[in-house]
């Protein structure tokens, strides 16, 4: 009998996977956590594949997929972080040269069996494991087997990636579903409802879930915690009996002095109950090195920072590297009066660009924010201020490194450029193009950002929680932050958001995110003042003479033909119930013509901006109602359509 047993009879292949990894914990390591990692996948792609409850991320990957708000209700906060564990040995075990030691593939396989255990006893349509079965690590076999390489493992992973399933492809359309699938769903669905009416007595371990988190959260910012001062060090100074205290994790820099401590709690208790203890370890060290640490406090599932000489307490994703923590110390002193220094004419010159930069200095320096928004119609210069933003930053030692983020290539290119033109010695990096390549400011879509945050390379990230002193978005909206909000949770940094929409359109899900109340951005720079101002010339409307649009639509005034199409379409009404009349705002929202969508685009190629001496169309947006609107609209006729934007009202 082995750990994974319950398994095989409703999911073979997850057994198969959970064996390998068993099989492979004492005499290959890092073959162990990979197959560990692999379970996982196989285990949460059938919860999707049969869960009709989760819904599919933006992505594929195992990290989105655990991630999105549906699992992590359904699975718990505990199923959630035991597999953050396994995803991050078993990345380590793929992507870095470090040894993996026992102890990784032992974490693994027992995380591995509590959530193969919290699986089954979930979904098991027939015979569930027993409430007080436990791992027994004296099943594993101690046999030797030959090493795989990392090279090895690489190609095996993604051999099994080009075998899997599709789960965007197989669950696009839920009408679709074959009806084996939907039967296997409706009995997971009753099975699962049956198991949440009886309690839980299984004992997850969670205490050992927490401390490595912490361990590895750790490793991944580069401590390797190898030294017996790295862990249990002991302080005086501490108001006891005894007057003595012990660190849980002390983080050191290349001078002897703390960088950081760590204080772990290692109960269900929220980390912040922590906050005073870590203080108190804090006053000891300075006490005793001269030099005040930077404070985490953690209890594996949350983690907060604390730089007590700056900021209150924020949650992090993570903790800081050593040359970040070093930065951060070094800036106590150095950093240098916002207000008191000179914005560069140079690069901005009027009056709103200086006055919405100074209006930023004031909420970072004087009200202690970290995030500021910004609106400013398009054409105004948003770009070359938030550039010019950034040059005082940097000269004022606020900020190193800058990540600059857009929604399109287009406007990647166009800002590395800007950045090139305006701040040269800021070394822009163009990462769509320029991976591995180094310097001061980064410019990135949404994707390649989300790509380089999960990247591990020699057993750490890249691109650490501390690594951007200034994060800014490009059109901040909240499409930006629902699909990419991982983000901006990930870097610990300063955030400025850009807008062209007007202050009173903006949504207030936008503000709240930026910490703002709704309707008072922290500058506001609209299209009324710039045409006044004269900067901008006003909007002319061109009115399309299109029926449908303007009047609705009649059944009876339709052709055969469209009468014929009109029957022919899923109105959605139970008794099947076919209408005489589709009001106007209905047309282009979830009714499409052909024709009209194709009267629009040619009055648009007839009567637009031409440029090449009127030979060509010049750079054209043309604006959609929703996604079924743009996706009828790109392939009618052959017209080269720069971009079609969706927004939630026409425009």
């Amino acid at each position: 009998m082995t750990n994974f047993a319950f398994l095989e009879a409703e999911w073979p292949s997850l057994y198969e996977a959970a064996e390998k990894a068993s099989n492979a914990v004492y005499p290959d390591p890092r073959t162990a956590c990979f197959y560990a990692r692999r379970a996982l996948e196989l285990a949460v792609q059938w919860m999707y594949k049969h869960d009709y409850s989760l819904l599919l991320p933006y992505q594929e990957n195992l990290s989105a997929l655990i991630h999105e708000p549906t699992f992590k209700k359904v699975a718990g906060e505990a199923i959630f972080n035991k597999a953050r564990v396994i995803i991050r040995l078993g990345n380590q075990a793929v992507h870095s040269n470090s040894t993996v030691l026992l102890h990784d593939s032992l974490t693994a396989i027992n995380e591995l069996f509590h959530i193969s255990y919290w699986l089954a006893r979930t979904y098991a349509r027939k015979e569930k494991p027993e409430p007080g079965l436990s791992f027994n690590p004296d099943e594993l076999p101690k046999t030797t087997v030959p090493r795989q390489t990392m090279e090895q493992l690489r190609n095996l992973e993604a051999s099994l990636r080009e075998k899997d399933e599709k789960l965007s492809e197989l669950l696009s359309d839920k009408s679709a579903l074959d009806e084996e699938l939907k039967r296997l769903r409706a009995e997971v669905a009753k099975a699962k409802e049956a198991s949440a009416l009886l309690t839980d007595t299984h004992d997850y371990s969670e205490a050992e879930t927490r401390k490595s988190l912490i361990d590895l959260l750790l490793k991944e910012a580069g401590w390797p915690l190898d030294r017996a001062q790295d862990r249990e060090f002991e302080v005086a100074g501490m108001p006891n009996e005894k007057g003595i205290g012990f660190v849980d994790y002390v983080l050191w820099g290349d001078d002897g002095k703390p960088l950081a401590l760590v204080e772990a709690k290692r109960t269900t208790r929220d980390p912040r109950v922590g906050q005073q203890q870590a203080k108190l370890y804090a006053d000891c060290l300075e006490n005793q090195f001269g030099q005040r640490p930077v404070i985490f406090y953690s209890n594996g599932y949350e983690t907060w920072v604390w730089d007590d000489s700056m900021y209150p307490p924020r949650q992090v994703q993570g903790f800081y590297k050593k040359s970040e923590l070093e930065l951060l110390i070094q800036r106590r002193k150095s950093r240098r009066p916002l207000s008191e220094s000179e914005i560069n004419s140079a690069i901005v010159e009027r009056y709103y660009q200086t006055r919405a930069i100074r209006r930023i200095g004031e909420a970072f320096e004087k009200d202690n924010d970290r995030k500021a928004l910004i609106v400013m119609a398009t054409g105004a210069g948003k770009t070359r201020t938030v550039i010019a933003l950034c040059d005082l930053l940097m000269r004022c030692n606020w900020v190193k490194r800058v990540l600059f983020l857009a929604d399109r290539v287009a406007l990647v290119n166009q800002a590395v450029n800007a950045f090139k033109k305006h701040l040269p010695d800021s070394a822009p990096v163009n990462l769509v193009t320029e991976k591995d390549t180094d310097g001061r400011v980064f410019v990135s879509t949404y994707p390649t950002m989300m790509k380089q945050i999960e990247e591990i390379n020699s057993g750490q990230r890249r691109f650490g929680v501390g690594h951007f002193d200034i994060v800014i978005i490009d059109e901040a909206h909240r499409s930006v932050f629902k699909k990419y909000k991982a983000i901006f949770d990930y870097f610990d940094s300063l955030l400025v958001g850009l807008t062209a929409t007007p202050k009173n359109e903006i949504e207030r899900n936008t503000y709240s995110l930026f910490d703002l109340e709704p309707g008072v951005p922290t500058d506001a720079y609209q299209l009324e003042e710039a045409v006044k101002d004269g900067f901008l010339v006003p909007p002319q409307a061109v009115s399309v003479p299109l029926k449908f649009q303007r009047q609705g639509i009649n059944y009876d005034d339709l052709s055969d033909e469209d009468k014929e199409q009109w029957e022919s379409l899923d109105w959605g009404d139970e008794d099947g119930e076919i209408p005489n009349r589709v009001e106007a705002e209905a047309v282009n929202k979830w009714l499409f013509n052909r024709d009209t969508v194709d009267k629009v685009l040619s009055h648009m190629m007839e009567r637009g901006l031409k440029v090449a001496g009127g030979d060509r169309l010049g750079k054209t947006i043309l604006f959609a109602k929703n996604q079924a609107h743009a996706e009828c609209t790109l392939p009618s006729g052959s017209m080269q359509i720069i971009r079609i934007s969706r927004v939630n009202s026409p425009v």
